[in-house]
């Protein structure tokens, strides 16, 4: 397949079928990136990185708050660019279910106060 045929393809794809696509792309190159997991027992069945408690809001409520991917990769050396990536094709393709999530943080922090 040429590149152009895969870009045109690609366009194609609606956004969570492109965050599929990016997934299984960054899976082949990294074997540690397992991608994007909910799991009921863990952080409430929240979006997190594979392997890990970190929720996919938690990135983007970084994120909108001035934080780089360096900044990221400095502050949790543990993880891979291809996590980042999960993250924000994740995020893209789900745009209502981290806006509800950082929603419910934000009271929950709220109500902490």
């Amino acid at each position: 397949m040429t590149s152009q045929k895969l870009a045109s393809q690609l366009h194609a794809l609606t956004p969570a079928e492109r965050a599929d696509a990016i997934q299984i792309l960054t899976q082949t190159l990294s074997n540690r990136s397992q991608g994007i997991t909910k799991t009921p027992d863990v952080m409430g069945g929240d979006a997190c990185i594979a392997h890990t408690r970190l929720p996919v809001w938690l990135f983007a409520s970084l994120r909108h708050q001035g934080a780089s991917d360096a900044d990221l990769l400095e502050a949790y050396p543990h993880l891979a660019a291809a996590d980042l990536v999960n993250v924000w094709a994740y995020a893209d393709a789900h745009p209502e279910e981290i806006a509800r999530a950082l929603q419910e943080q934000e009271a929950a922090m709220g109500s902490d106060l």
